[in-house]
């Protein structure tokens, strides 16, 4: 679709911020010129507007899209372990192809609306393991949205489904799909054998992946890992070759300095996840330690990175008073470039010449003057979610006028709402998983 977008305010990047009073020329998915639109191309009008690069949630879990209100009747949880084992594990478990679906496209639904054009998906489904990943890039595909996915592999729920779920991955690597890439999808240390994190390892080698894996967000991580093999998780980790420039590591809240060093010398990411972080009362990662390659995700709470890099900031804050305005900006187009490379588009997260047409045209109507130098300020005080207008992945209009184009969403809601019904009441029949970490728990 060829398409000019006319009359706006162009943020081309992020990191360093750079506006620009230009026409956005798209062609073959593609941003073919910034300058004059010429007389005759599809016109979209972006007066008032401000046109930015579509945002990336480095870190997700998209079939946590249905959990919204979800009703809980055990004993509240007094730790991590328990909040898995009775919250989540559980909602995994009761996870079938058709809620997998339905899951997907609602968390695309909401990505989309609040601007987000990719996600990077961490999935489980043990009792529906196989295809799930095509059932998920199906989906999104759908919309219109842009993923990175992998499957959680795990010991957790028994030899068979750890298999299967190395199986998923590798088959999954191995597929093209326009909107979709792959990472190796690992759980965490702690739910991981030696033989099955080497097999996750060996797949993402063979595949030039990384390996997508949760990293010590919990003390127990660390407990179990030193109980287990006398090794800190990172240090486990690295000694299992899982650690590269490539690799994903979830959370880093419990590291020390030594795996910080060991983290930092591979080049690793670090997805951030702050609100989950917060919700889950796992403690704080010590995100100014970690590098220029800490990230933004959500850890499954929706896909709003407006909300997500407002809320790291502030928690940053607390930390730090001198945690520049900037911080945010950075680490949202960090996400964006980790995401362009396992992609294979490194351009992604900024609006020039040959950069996929990945924008969020937000209708901002500002009461203060906005420039290059205040845009940090802007973003945590003033933009929102709410001012997304239009949305493009690959130079189509997926969002229009805050409605999807691709499917009708009040209809899709109706349907993840039936979908919910029934996934509930399967719940209902799940006790709380018995899978223990190693080295005790502590409330």
């Amino acid at each position: 679709m060829d398409l000019a977008l006319t009359g706006g305010t162009v943020l081309a990047s992020l990191d360093a911020p750079a506006f620009l009073q230009a026409d956005v020329l798209i062609e073959g998915g593609r941003v073919k010129a910034l300058g004059v639109a010429p007389e005759g191309l599809p016109r979209r009008d972006c007066s008032g507007c401000l046109i930015i690069p579509g945002n990336v949630c480095a870190h997700t879990h998209l079939y946590s899209a249905l959990a919204r209100g979800m009703p809980y009747g055990l004993e509240p949880p007094a730790n991590f372990t328990q909040i898995l084992q009775r919250v989540w594990w559980r909602l995994d478990r009761a996870l079938d192809e058709e809620t997998v679906r339905a899951s997907a496209l609602a968390g695309a639904m909401s990505a989309l609306l609040s601007g987000t054009t990719t996600v990077v998906d961490h999935h489980a489904s043990p009792n529906a393991i196989t295809g799930s990943l095509d059932i998920i890039a199906d989906a999104l595909g759908e919309l219109g949205l842009r993923s990175v996915l992998c499957y959680e592999v795990t010991d957790r729920d028994g030899p068979e489904r750890a298999r299967a779920g190395i199986e998923e991955n590798r088959r999954f690597l191995a597929a093209q799909r326009p909107l979709a890439g792959g990472l190796m999808g690992a759980h965490a240390s702690f739910t991981l054998s030696a033989d099955t994190l080497a097999a996750c390892v060996e797949i993402a080698r063979d595949a030039g992946a990384g390996v997508h894996i949760h990293v010590a967000e919990d003390r127990a991580d660390q407990r179990d890992s030193l109980a287990r093999f006398g090794r800190r998780v990172v240090h486990r980790l690295d000694d299992a070759g899982a650690l590269n420039d490539r690799a994903v590591l979830v959370h880093c809240v419990h590291v020390d300095d030594g795996e910080i060093a060991a983290i930092l010398r591979s080049g690793a990411t670090v997805a951030h996840n702050a609100r989950s972080n917060m919700n889950n009362s796992v403690g704080r990662a010590r995100v100014g330690r970690l590098g220029e390659r800490v990230v933004l995700g959500t850890d499954g709470i929706g896909a709003d990175m407006f909300a997500e890099s407002a809320a790291a900031y502030w928690r940053g804050r607390e930390d730090d008073l001198f945690l520049g305005f900037a911080w945010p900006l950075q680490r949202m187009a960090a996400g964006a470039r980790m995401a362009g490379r396992t992609l294979g588009e490194p351009a992604l997260g900024r609006i020039e010449v040959g950069a996929p047409a990945d924008i969020t045209v937000l209708d901002y109507p500002t009461p203060t003057p906005l420039h290059e130098g205040n845009l940090a300020g802007h973003w945590l005080f003033g933009l929102s979610a709410r001012h997304v207008r239009d949305v493009l992945v690959r130079g189509e209009l997926v969002v229009a006028d805050r409605r999807l184009t691709r499917v009708d969403q009040d209809q899709l809601a109706a349907q993840a709402r039936t979908q919910t019904e029934r996934l509930w009441r399967r719940l209902e029949e799940i006790g709380p998983h018995e899978f223990e970490p190693a080295g005790g728990q502590q409330p």
